[in-house]
């Protein structure tokens, strides 16, 4: 045996049992130690969360789509305004990991115990506050939307369903934003995945009368949904409550700290404007591309979720970056933190451009997965290849954003979105379908020259290192 494979051949069982240690939760100090590892330890289990999250995202469309295009236009519409949505869930979360890990960086347990309670009962508030008057103003939306009536009529329960259940959402990822700030990735990975399965399991069972099941068509998807996510959130309740190595909520840190709570809403503030922007970006674009009728929109529709497959992954590694940056600038430890991020992007850069190649060459082949419907195919075909070329710039875009979002900066991330989204994006998807001609493709083409806008600049503001500086 060779030199070479000697050594290949005793690294390998320490790369393995890394693996098994990332699945089973591991217990590393994420701010000493070999950082490759720290990164593969975290990376693994939020890759493999976001992963069967959009597993889910693909197998929902694919029994959706079955019931025409209609139902596939009902899904595109309310996720569109689901955005909003995930864009409170997002920028509460992230504000929640950058404060949980920089307690825990700093050794403070009881400190991220208190921050995890006081993001619990803000998230509480809101899901009331956005849950209720969606279940009464649902179908209204739709129509605001562009929603033609035969569309209402099919997911108008749908889309109350979606939107009023909007609260299991929120609170599925504020929670799992808490073990991902502490560390506990595995954990985050289980209880979504407890999640997600019981919603692969009841959508084809709800969608088409499976069973002792009732057949509720589209409105079965949201129902099983909305099931699997609260079912998960139940779960998450009672693992912090029985707690973890990393963190536990006691019953002397359930009450209001005020002095907290505030930081933690200041902090939110921005980063739910962060994600608005991007996300009400998406209902702008949506809005343009119903302009040319159902079938592009299920086609939009169906692309999108195809690229989500890819894409949540890569925010799981964009979400190990915003973890350790957190918890290395607790530590005292910046230069670490910056090198997380240099190489967690270019690990993300090799993934999804792989991927984005992938798609490039077999795109028509994956969208008739979904569709037959000779109008849906070609456009749906289009989006998908198109929204390919632009993968590279997604994958260093999100992981610099979500750096200045652990190390708790969450201004620069906003100010970035607001002119990649809406100076640029916006407008030039509206200009190059309507003007220059190129219809639902002109919308395409707008969202990869805005991510690649926002990736470049990410990479410069990151470069500045003002980030190192934030308090939080």
């Amino acid at each position: 045996m060779s030199h070479a494979t000697a050594a290949q051949s005793q690294l390998q069982p320490s790369f393995w049992g890394s693996v098994w240690e990332s699945l089973q939760g591991s217990h590393q100090d994420f701010t000493v130690g070999n950082l490759n590892r720290a990164i593969l330890l975290l990376a693994i289990p939020m890759v493999l969360e976001m992963a069967l999250e959009s597993l889910f995202a693909v197998v929902d469309v694919f029994w959706v789509s079955h019931l025409g295009a209609n139902a596939v236009a009902t899904v595109g519409l309310t996720e569109s305004l689901l955005t909003l949505v995930f864009a409170v869930a997002l920028g509460l979360s992230l504000s929640t990991t950058a404060m949980v890990a920089r307690r825990i960086g700093e050794k403070d347990k009881d400190g991220a115990s208190v921050a995890a309670v006081q993001s619990v009962a803000i998230g509480l508030m809101l899901s009331c506050l956005m849950g209720v008057p969606c279940l009464f103003y649902a179908p209204l939306l739709l129509r605001l939307m562009g929603a033609s009536p035969e569309i209402v009529a099919v997911g108008g329960n749908y889309a109350r369903i979606a939107l009023g259940g909007c609260g299991a959402v929120l609170m599925l990822f504020l929670n799992n934003a808490i073990f991902r700030g502490a560390g506990d990735a595995a954990i985050a990975m289980r209880l979504l995945w407890v999640s997600n399965i019981i919603n692969l399991v009841l959508d084809p069972c709800l969608i088409f009368g499976l069973g002792p099941f009732p057949r509720l068509g589209v409105t079965g998807a949201a129902l099983a949904t909305f099931t699997g996510r609260s079912i998960g959130v139940i779960y998450q309740f009672y693992r912090l409550l029985h707690g973890s190595e990393r963190i536990r909520v006691l019953q002397r840190h359930i009450r209001l700290n005020f002095t907290v709570l505030l930081r933690l809403v200041r902090v939110s503030l921005t980063g739910i404007l962060q994600f608005a922007i991007a996300h009400t970006s998406w209902i702008g674009l949506v809005r343009i591309v119903s302009m040319f009728g159902s079938a592009a929109l299920a086609g939009y529709t169906i692309a999108i979720r195809i690229v989500i497959f890819a894409i949540l992954p890569s925010w799981g590694l964009s979400n190990a970056a915003a973890t350790l940056v957190g918890q290395n600038l607790g530590a005292k430890q910046p230069d670490r933190a910056e090198t997380s991020v240099w190489r967690t992007g270019f690990y993300n850069m090799l993934f999804l451009g792989g991927v984005g190649v992938f798609f490039i060459l077999f795109a028509e082949p994956i969208v008739r997965l979904f569709t037959h419907d000779p109008a849906v195919v070609p456009l749906g075909t289009s989006c998908l290849r198109i929204l390919s070329y632009g993968n590279v710039g997604y994958a260093y875009g999100m992981v610099m954003l979500q750096a200045f979002n652990g190390a708790g900066d969450t201004v620069t991330p906003t100010i970035v979105n607001l002119f990649g989204f809406w100076v640029l994006e916006i407008p030039l998807a509206w200009w190059l379908a309507l003007r220059a001609g190129f219809a639902s493709n002109g919308v395409f083409f707008s969202i990869v020259i805005a991510e690649a806008a926002i990736a470049g600049a990410g990479v410069l503001l990151f470069r500045r290192g003002r980030w190192k500086l934030q308090k939080i």
